[in-house]
């Protein structure tokens, strides 16, 4: 994560926890940029992860369709207190922004939010009847996404519904940097599996495959070189592409 300065737009992956690139913002925090905004489509969970760097009041502002859930209480208390801004975000308009970022879609109409706080300022238009704002892309300095595979050109594979967020981010930033469970060969991807393909890719950590409770208790797991993990600390083996 060099060079992610103060102030920088950061996108975050992940459905809850689902996804979530846990080492790399851990690897953030560690960096020390602060003053961040941060897009993600929840505000975080537990003390772990998104929820550690708001802990550590390095975030300034957040772009999210999510923040508020049964264990999202370090936002909470950091929104009380005035230390953090929110831009609220249905989900499909948050999803649709990013890939529209990333295909160079200057901006789009749509329904959702019509009518509600959430259109007030936008510009509208009547089209066959209906009423559309106009929303614009969000684009991010980095994108920190989480994926299952990786070969050494950076073409990623996922797994089930942690690819969520993913492979709309990396086509959104000027930097992506990934995690993945595992590298493997040159040709050893199934082509038919490779959602997100290199060319949007700059660095991928391997860190090996971690397995969590469901209230986000790390249980343990398997490093790159079968060693046995005890706890998610400390614990990273990788290299940079």
């Amino acid at each position: 994560v060099a060079g992610i300065s103060d102030g920088a737009t950061v996108m975050i992956g992940g459905f809850g926890r689902a996804g979530q690139p846990v080492e790399l913002i851990d690897a953030l925090i560690a960096q020390g940029a602060a003053d961040l905004t941060i897009v993600s489509n929840n505000a975080g969970n537990g003390d772990t992860g998104l929820a550690a760097l708001l802990a550590e009041r390095r975030v300034r502002r957040i772009i999210c369709s999510f923040p508020r859930q049964s264990d999202s209480w370090v936002f909470d208390g950091l929104y009380r207190e005035g230390v953090i801004e929110l831009e609220l975000v249905p989900q499909g308009n948050l999803a649709e922004r990013i890939r529209a970022a990333g295909a160079g879609i200057g901006a789009f109409f749509t329904p959702t939010g019509v009518g509600t706080l959430l259109a007030e300022g936008k510009e509208t238009r009547e089209i066959d009847g209906r009423t559309y704002a106009l929303e614009y892309p969000i684009r991010a300095d980095v994108a920190l996404i989480s994926a299952r595979s990786a070969d050494r050109w950076g073409n990623l594979v996922y797994r089930e519904t942690a690819r969520n967020f993913g492979p709309i981010m990396a086509t959104a930033a000027g930097t992506t940097i990934v995690q993945v469970d595992e590298f493997v060969e040159l040709g050893a991807l199934d082509p038919e599996r490779v959602v997100t393909p290199g060319i949007f890719v700059d660095r991928v950590v391997a860190v090996g495959e971690r397995r969590w409770l469901r209230d986000g208790e790390f249980i343990g797991g398997v490093d790159l070189d079968g060693t046995a993990l005890q706890s998610a600390s400390g614990q990273q083996s990788g290299v940079a592409r």
